[in-house]
């Protein structure tokens, strides 16, 4: 089990977007520093990871560097990734390649964690046998700009000190994205409102469970879109990290802050149901769409695109690029029970 104990020195790496290195977010690493030292850990930012937006995207080779070391540093309990991005695809190669970087992370596997476009690294890490945790990011959530983490974020976030089980229930308050996140922000909240519909069941049966398998849905579907995304379709015909076999698994999904059309939407789900990326799943679970945005279509969507099968369907949980954050296992036991609007997420 991946438990994090008060003195575990964590790894903050970039791999993904390098913006964490950019003068601007300089406010954000003082706050992360801040924040995790409050917890009781001891940040460390790898080398790689403060180079800017500009070097790591010409040298992807960097990010895996920092991820090796971070694997392969005794020292190092955890690593969290600063934020996503759109480049994750370009590091999967260098790893998968090199058996040596390949047998560093199958023999010292340890607590991972962060969404968006590192579902790249999620897929990639759970097809080596790792099995990582979707939810939280350093400028996201550990580095939130108001006085302290949303509160249930940093719930879900203690309990990884602790052996106990998940549980959620739907977070009172959802946030807006901030549309700013300089200097001036600090100890400014988020716009929040009230939750008044907390978790819908769109179709099937309210209670229901199995293991867990997903991420961002762009992050996954460009790996299948050969038209639109050649390069990246071509790393998951070469390494196959977009699995085929989620039998009896229940498939979590969320789209990002491009808060793309319904149209969209469907595309990407089309795209997953013939890749077989639905098959024989026990159910799925949606997040919040970030700011709302689409809340009703989107539910159109998923009942358009899923009419044909008998699945069960759960909406609006707080993981994803909306606001708060659950933090969510891979391979973990998930038991949904919307009669009692409660998740449980085992620990492994």
């Amino acid at each position: 089990m991946f438990k994090l104990n008060k003195g575990d020195k964590i790894a903050i790496v970039s791999l993904s977007s390098g913006i964490l290195g950019e003068s601007f977010c300089s406010h954000q690493v003082d706050l992360a520093k801040k924040r995790l030292e409050e917890l009781g850990l001891i940040p460390v930012f790898m080398p790689n990871s403060l180079k800017g937006i500009k070097e790591l995207e010409a040298n992807p080779i960097l990010k895996v560097e920092d991820l090796i070391k971070a694997f392969s540093d005794k020292t190092i309990k955890g690593i969290i990734t600063a934020i996503g991005g759109v480049d994750t695809y370009k590091t999967v190669e260098y790893i998968l390649e090199n058996k040596e970087y390949v047998d560093i992370i199958k023999n010292n596997k340890k607590f991972f964690m962060g969404y968006s476009d590192t579902t790249t690294n999620h897929l990639m890490l759970n097809k080596l046998g790792l099995s990582s945790f979707y939810g939280q990011s350093i400028l996201t959530d550990i580095s939130e700009l108001d006085l302290d983490m949303l509160e249930y974020s940093k719930n879900a976030l203690y309990n990884l000190f602790t052996e106990n089980e998940f549980i959620y229930s739907p977070s009172k308050y959802w946030y807006e994205e901030r549309k700013d996140f300089s200097k001036k922000q600090l100890n400014i909240p988020r716009v929040k409102h009230k939750e008044l519909r907390g978790y819908e069941l769109l179709k099937g049966n309210k209670v229901f469970s199995g293991r867990l398998i997903g991420g961002c849905i762009e992050s996954i579907c460009r790996y299948l879109d050969e038209k639109n995304f050649s390069d990246v379709y071509l790393v998951n015909s070469k390494y196959g990290i977009i699995p085929k076999d989620n039998k009896e698994k229940i498939v979590f999904l969320e789209t990002s802050e491009n808060k793309i059309s319904k149209e969209q939407l469907k595309f990407n789900l089309e795209l997953l149901k013939e890749y077989g990326f639905f098959d024989n799943i026990n159910g799925l679970l949606i997040g919040k769409p970030q700011d709302e945005m689409y809340y009703e279509e989107y539910k159109k969507v998923y009942l358009e695109v899923f009419k044909d099968r008998d699945i069960n369907i759960a909406y609006n949980l707080n993981f994803g690029h909306s606001y708060p954050h659950m933090i969510m296992q891979y391979d973990a036991m998930c038991h949904v029970d919307l009669e009692n609007n409660k998740i449980k997420i085992g620990r492994i």
